[in-house]
């Protein structure tokens, strides 16, 4: 299980902090608390945190700005709590650089398996070797040399399908926004990103799923975006 140096949490009520300081104890060598949002910035550029829980109801801060802010300078993920996430917010705060986020009231139980999540992917970021295939269930992925085999046979994906690829394999297990899924392949700032996804995602979904109306990789998040899964 991989162990954080050091988690932030970003909350202006002593209980819930309490709550979560508590709940990190297994994931985390320390905990540090910020009761502001000003105060959580100066702590995520002073200590450097390996994951940040932050809570939107703050007095001084939106809690969206002060995600929008520690994503201009750190890319640890952010663990959002809230206890008013609607579709649109949750689209928001993925679009302004959150990684997760947990509805209030939450269970510790919830809590620990999101972060450790959080942590996981974060470590494998760091430690995949760039030319390195990504080998899930059936799947090798060499986004590289761009080469995807199934069950050991090439599949050939247009340009565009393997562009929506790379960036959902490249976030594995976090939910990228219609948005940020339209921006990264074809880099516009017009058009319909859902209309634009939906033909491909169904085409990407024929070459690599074994049952596509029942995607196993390519997981839909409905009102959202997508995200990959990479079974073992």
């Amino acid at each position: 299980m991989t162990i954080a140096r050091c988690i932030l949490v970003i909350d202006d009520d002593p209980p819930i902090r309490r709550a979560v300081r508590n709940a990190l104890q297994e994931v985390t060598h320390r905990v540090i608390e910020a009761a502001t949002g000003a105060e959580g910035i100066d702590k995520a550029v002073t200590e450097r945190p390996e994951l940040v829980v932050l809570d939107l109801g703050l007095a001084d801060l939106q809690g969206e700005d002060v995600c929008r802010e520690i994503r201009r300078f750190a890319s640890m993920p952010i663990l959002v709590l809230s206890a008013r996430l609607s579709e649109h917010d949750k689209v928001r705060l993925l679009d302004l650089g959150a990684d997760d986020y947990v509805t209030k009231p939450f269970s510790t139980i919830e809590l620990i398996a999101r972060v450790k999540a959080l942590l996981r992917r974060a470590a494998t970021a760091r430690d995949r070797a760039a030319d390195a295939p990504i080998v899930a269930g059936e799947l090798s992925i060499d986004l590289g040399r761009r080469v995807l085999l199934r069950d050991d046979a090439p599949v050939h994906l247009t340009r565009t399908e393997w562009n929506i690829l790379r960036a959902l394999v490249l976030a594995a297990g976090r939910t990228l926004t219609h948005r940020q899924l339209f921006d990264a392949v074809w880099g516009r700032a017009f058009g319909d990103p859902q209309q634009y996804l939906r033909v491909h995602i169904t085409n990407l979904r024929r070459k690599i799923e074994r049952v596509p109306a029942s995607p196993r990789f390519v997981v839909t998040e409905p009102g959202v975006g997508y995200r990959f899964e990479a079974p073992a």
